[in-house]
């Protein structure tokens, strides 16, 4: 396999690779062996890559065709990177540089990233791939490791009759509705059922691995054809069995450099805050790539809307 070294890191998913030269650029031959790493073990980290902005962004183009901050920047946030195809996963204020202020309104809204969710599930074309790279780190013992969840797996578990009722449910995903539900005081004025919500089947085939996955977001606001008291009791119930320790994996930021690869139709993930919180400067890009499924777009009718916020 080219040099690969594979280490697993969960007995059902998650790995860690080795023997990869990031200064150089990745041949077609070198990326089909990572992505098959990818597609079966769903988060993938690879340490001290050396990766620069430049050759983060080309890298993830192999995924396919990435996806870009213009959303967020139309919604009023200041983008402080040097290219809008790498998303802000920080805490730095694009005004002054330093940590930003607690109060801030993205930091604010990024509290909701907390939850277990899969990229950009609320936009018409979701999410494929996000490449995660670390560009300055806290303090070691001050947090900001990344948990992730093995969705497919959690859906291998669900009891077959649930399985049946599940089958062909429709989910509505909204950016909006995450935020609200992690600070209802700040948002509540704003009213989820007024703001686009792209559709996507709750449980699907994941096309890369072949096996089925429970596509889960802490962005779904409810799942069609149900009474709304009946859609709330089954996505609790939904949250509690993919939450479980047995399908979480935490991957902790050694150094500056380190990628965590992730498959948002395969895995959940969540950040995990810490001490570092309001005090600690954290540079985190990210690359996210639109998915390139045969089910890229759900039941969004092949449009290419998207949400942001500041």
């Amino acid at each position: 396999m080219s040099g690969l070294k594979v280490t697993p890191l969960h007995p059902t998913f998650g790995a860690e690779l080795s023997g990869v030269d990031f200064t150089k650029p990745v041949s077609p031959e070198l990326y089909a062996e990572i992505r098959k790493v990818v597609d079966k073990y769903g988060a993938v980290v690879v340490r001290d890559t050396k990766l620069t902005d430049e050759a983060h962004v080309e890298f993830s183009r192999y995924f396919g065709e990435l996806d870009d901050v213009t959303p967020y920047m139309d919604a009023g946030r200041k983008h402080r990177l040097p290219m809008k195809e790498l998303f802000d996963a920080g805490n730095i204020d694009p005004n002054t540089g330093d940590v930003a202020a607690t109060s801030h309104v993205t930091i604010i809204n990024n509290l909701a990233n907390e939850m277990f969710h899969v990229d950009s599930s609320f936009n018409a074309r979701r999410a494929g791939h996000s490449l995660l790279v670390a560009r300055l780190l806290p303090p070691k013992g001050t947090g900001g490791a990344t948990e992730f969840s093995d969705s497919r797996t959690a859906y291998d578990d669900l009891p077959e009759d649930l399985k049946k009722k599940l089958d062909g449910v429709v989910a509505n995903h909204s950016l909006f509705h995450s935020r609200k539900v992690c600070r209802p005081d700040f948002y509540k004025d704003l009213v989820v059922e007024e703001k686009p919500m792209s559709k996507h089947l709750l449980c699907q085939k994941h096309e890369w691995s072949d096996r089925m996955n429970l596509y889960f977001a802490s962005y779904i606001h409810s799942l069609e054809g149900m009474p709304k008291d009946e859609s709330d009791k089954l996505l609790a119930e939904l949250k509690e069995h993919v939450s479980q320790p047995k399908y979480r994996l935490t991957i902790e930021w050694d150094q500056v450099g380190d990628m965590i690869i992730w498959d948002n139709t395969s895995v959940l993930h969540r950040a995990t805050g810490g001490s570092y919180f309001g005090k600690y400067r954290r540079d985190m890009r990210r690359t996210t790539v639109k998915d390139m499924s045969s089910t890229k777009f759900g039941f969004n009718q092949q449009q290419e809307w998207r949400v942001g916020m500041p």
